[in-house]
């Protein structure tokens, strides 16, 4: 015999009251009854009619009921039928798209680190949740200008700037002992032949030039590959974290009441290099619809599974080089989230294919 659940039939006047329960839920934070649900139906059905409709919803797992209440408050899996259904729909508001160009496009900042500081800031400002930016990894980060400094025997520092401003140090040790005069030369050869290439390509290319042409540059391409693999393109690097809002979760009766939860969920936006690396995941899936979104139970770490976790990844080029998040409780705007991740991250796209970029 089939359950109750498996029999359930999800016919559009299911699917309204659903979405009604979590709109209301959304925007109040508390229980919905079906009392609430009777005053606002165009069909005039009766709260008894929609008493029947609720419990069978809850049945099927996609509301249930605090103990002390009548009404109903939507699951993980009522959250997830939500915004599947608004994700394709959802349009980033006017005032929105405001406000977002004032403060990353009209505020004059230049520098990229300071663009996407301000970026993690923004979004906890709309969101009212925790905003983050992941930075691109420095393989994909696109010369502009490159320096070679000698530090002491077998010590260089170098110093890249990307086009969009990132400003990368980093000291390299070598077997091979050089002198200023050649570092200043290797530096100028990797410029004139490779600014507006990626430190990953110039690596391959330097690589692939050097079997072609090692009479000729012989010395000069040893130093730019030894320098290179050391500095230039270290691919298992991964891109900075800009953090911002993390005290909101203090506000949030969703998270308060787990004492335990919320101090595991504090050391989670510590460690950072753990933070990337499921970001990077969720972000790896938003590529083909722009947007990756897990609700409660569907992430992958216990302290995050009373979260919800919006990701969009941008582009540069055909590479997916960063993104852009905002994690909060399931009890989300998920609407509006969708459109703003959505449009922060396409415009950092543009930012980043603008010729002059930011600047460092």
């Amino acid at each position: 015999m089939a359950s109750k659940t498996e029999s359930f039939v999800f016919d559009e006047r299911s699917k309204s009251i659903l979405l009604t329960i979590i709109k209301i839920h959304i925007a109040t934070g508390q229980p919905v009854g079906s009392r609430t649900l009777s005053k606002q139906s165009r069909e005039g059905l009766s709260a008894a009619t929609i008493r029947n409709i609720m419990a069978d919803l809850e049945e099927a797992g996609y509301l249930t009921h605090p103990h002390t209440s009548a009404g109903r408050i939507p699951t993980d899996k009522g959250y997830r039928f939500y915004a599947d259904s608004i994700i394709k729909q959802a349009k980033i508001s006017k005032s929105d798209e405001i406000t977002i160009n004032r403060w990353l496009l009209d505020s004059g900042v230049a520098r990229a680190e300071e663009f996407m500081e301000r970026t993690s800031h923004l979004l906890s400002e709309i969101s009212g949740n925790v905003g983050i930016v992941i930075s691109p990894p420095p393989a994909y980060d696109i010369l502009q200008h490159l320096e070679f400094i000698k530090l002491s025997e077998g010590r260089v520092l170098v110093i890249t700037v990307s086009r969009s401003g990132i400003v990368r140090d980093r000291v390299v040790h070598l077997d091979e002992v050089v002198t200023q005069d050649e570092l200043d030369k290797t530096a100028r050869y990797v410029l004139d032949n490779f600014e507006g290439m990626n430190l990953q390509s110039i690596r391959t290319e330097i690589l692939k030039k050097m079997s072609e042409e090692k009479v000729l540059y012989d010395r000069l391409l040893q130093n730019a590959v030894l320098i290179c693999n050391s500095s230039l393109a270290n691919s298992d690097e991964q891109g900075q974290v800009y953090v911002d809002g993390t005290s909101t979760i203090l506000t949030k009766p969703d998270f308060t009441d787990d004492t335990e939860r919320l101090r595991e969920l504090f050391k989670m936006y510590e460690e950072k290099g753990k933070l990337i690396k499921v970001l990077n995941e969720y972000l790896a899936e938003s590529m083909p619809t722009g947007i990756c979104i897990r609700i409660g139970a569907e992430n992958q770490i216990p302290t995050m599974r009373n979260c919800a976790i919006i990701t969009s990844a941008y582009n540069s080029g055909n590479n997916a080089v960063g993104g852009v998040v905002v994690v909060g409780p399931t009890r989300m705007e998920y609407a509006r989230m969708i459109t703003v991740v959505n449009y922060i991250a396409r415009l950092f796209e543009r930012v980043l294919s603008e010729e002059n970029g930011l600047r460092p």
